[in-house]
């Protein structure tokens, strides 16, 4: 097994490279940097995409005798300074390879616009992406694997087949749709007001009782984190079911059931450990999945700020720092959860051997 660790982490490191040479390249070519972005603002053009879609002649004219859409009215050595500022006047090679060094001794700079460091900038914003992450992961499982297994058992009764349209349903309503009723619902809308607008905690948090503040969290995360959780229980419950019902057709279970062990002791004592085994596995890689693609529409309609607003507002303000420091560092936690997730694997059943199988 310490070989074929190893061997991925060594994958890691041209992977990684591969991510960010392929995003490097793709805004080398994207209209509107943050030089642009910062002309438009002083120009009083509000935003740089007004420019490059040329709303009006003056635009057009100015962008046809300037590198930058409205730079007209800005000195030349003004717009130099900027250029040497954000590291453009140097080739996009050198900028490359410079911003690669860095990342590899973990320095993602300072955002463009905010004058914060990166890992500043995602520190401040991790309590919200674990909260709706961590939280509708878990929900998650603990509500399918159960109803899962159920569904096994009783596969083809009412039960099942009400079960499986309850989820269904739930899995086709969008998650910023089912949002927006909840707090219709329960927000103060139109009926009730029993849950907070916005917010992870309240303004009087820091004056409350140890209970108090557990209680207070968990009051605002209530109707973000159902939302984000809504559209998963479907697959998990439908994989758990599935797991199962191939276990269960085995011709172990029908030994096991013919020696005169109970139903109960075969499902659980023989059928639990091989049918969970892809279930209870996928967990490292299920939650980063919603810890890193948060829904922007999500913590926009609960005034939540997360990763995802963060992401947003760094890729439409052309801050590039926040967006390739971020890139680098949730996808080399995404390639090392991929290796965790085989790990577990081989923790959850040790018969698994990965290094046989490569040979």
């Amino acid at each position: 097994m310490g070989s074929y660790i190893l061997r991925r982490l060594l994958l890691v490191i041209p992977t990684l490279i591969g991510i960010m040479v392929v995003n490097f390249t793709l805004t080398q070519f994207v209209p509107g940097g943050p030089i642009e972005q910062i002309i438009a603002q002083m120009e009083g053009g509000g935003d740089v995409f007004e420019g490059i879609s040329g709303a009006g002649a003056q635009s057009l004219e100015s962008s046809s005798t300037s590198e930058y859409a409205g730079a007209e009215g800005l000195p030349a050595d003004f717009i130099e300074q900027l250029e040497k500022e954000f590291g453009f006047d140097k080739p996009p090679l050198q900028r490359f390879l410079t911003m690669m060094g860095n990342y590899l001794m973990f320095d993602f700079g300072e955002s463009y616009f905010r004058s914060v460091g990166v890992l500043e900038l995602v520190w401040e914003k991790l309590p919200v992406s674990i909260t709706l992450g961590l939280w509708s992961t878990l929900i998650a499982y603990v509500v399918s694997i159960p109803l899962g297994i159920r569904k096994a058992v009783r596969d083809g009764s009412t039960f099942d087949t009400w079960t499986s349209g309850a989820i269904i349903v739930a899995y086709a309503i969008p998650g910023f749709l089912f949002a927006i009723l909840l707090l219709v619902l329960f927000a103060g809308g139109s009926y009730l007001q029993i849950f907070p607008l916005r917010g992870l905690t309240s303004d009087n948090f820091d004056q409350l009782s140890f209970f108090g503040k557990i209680l207070d969290y968990l009051h605002h995360i209530a109707l973000p984190v159902l939302a984000t959780t809504i559209s998963a229980f479907a697959t998990l419950t439908l994989l758990t079911k599935n797991s199962f019902l191939d276990e269960i057709k085995k011709q172990y279970v029908t030994t096991a059931k013919a020696k005169g062990l109970k139903e109960s002791s075969v499902l659980y004592g023989h059928v639990f450990r091989n049918a969970m085994l892809i279930v209870i596995a996928g967990f490292p890689s299920l939650f980063l999945g919603i810890f890193l693609t948060g829904s922007l529409i999500i913590e926009t309609i609960f005034s939540l700020d997360g990763l995802g607003r963060l992401a947003f507002e760094a890729a439409v303000a052309r801050d590039y720092p926040v967006v390739f420091g971020t890139l680098y560092f949730f996808g080399l936690i995404g390639l090392l959860v991929g290796i965790l997730s085989d790990l577990m694997y081989v923790f959850v059943d040790p018969r698994i051997d990965f290094e046989s199988r490569e040979t």
